[in-house]
């Protein structure tokens, strides 16, 4: 398993992106895996809060997998694509916390998008490559400029242009720039894990209604734009 499902007591669910030999590049087996991991998350009365990191000390996650996609030349569904981030094709009212360091681009920054906190570590670099390699971040276009406004969206979309985690909390991308990501996402997740489940599963959903049914009304577009996009590369 690319995609590793470890509770850890307390309430906490810890999912490790694990194939530190691609920097944690998605390939197509792990977005499934990823789809049923946020499924299984959400069924499970066990889990209160949840923590996504990746595996190594290179990097969160390198994006998808550019190799697997050259041999082919194809990716993923929109529907596939949609449930591997979480909250997006599937319902998700856990809390999720996004631990990062290191490398963080493209399908990486999505998955931390669409989680509710991102924690980096000081060491973190972003960048979303897509525009470069004839490729699109649909659902991160979607969702993007609600959390760092319009502007800063463009930019960083459009310029493909590198940043690191002291620009990405100025900008409001992370929450917290800390020495240790991890450890910080642990002790945030032990907080919410010890309130009112029912209370934080509905406060978020609440909080993000119009995000969901943004991305609703968006998905054909979505799908449409990556199928062009992929037919021009």
């Amino acid at each position: 398993m690319t995609v590793e499902y470890q509770p850890i007591g307390e309430g906490i669910l810890v999912v490790t992106l694990n194939r530190q030999e691609r920097l944690n590049a998605l390939d197509s087996e792990a977005k499934h895996e990823l789809a049923e991991v946020w499924q299984r998350a959400q069924q499970d009365h066990a889990v209160r809060a949840i923590v996504l990191r990746g595996a190594g000390e290179r990097a969160f996650c390198a994006g998808s997998d550019l190799k697997e996609i050259e041999v082919t030349g194809e990716t993923v569904s929109s529907d596939v694509l949609a449930r591997a981030l979480p909250g997006v094709g599937n319902d998700l009212s856990k809390p999720v916390i996004a631990a990062l360091h290191g490398h963080t681009l493209g399908l990486g920054i999505s998955l931390a998008i669409h989680c509710d906190f991102r924690i980096a570590r000081h060491d973190t670099r972003f960048h979303f490559p897509e525009v470069q390699h004839g490729m699109l971040s649909g659902f991160s276009a979607v969702t993007l400029p609600s959390l760092i406004g319009e502007a800063a969206a463009l930019d960083i979309m459009l310029s493909a242009r590198k940043f690191d985690a002291q620009k990405a909390l100025a900008i409001g991308l992370v929450n917290q720039v800390v020495d240790d990501a991890y450890a910080s996402s642990l002790e945030l997740a032990v907080r919410l894990a010890s309130h009112s489940a029912k209370a934080v599963e509905w406060t978020k959903t609440l909080l993000l209604a119009e995000r969901k049914a943004r991305l609703r009304r968006q998905m054909a577009l979505v799908d449409q734009a990556r199928q062009d996009v992929m037919l021009g590369r």
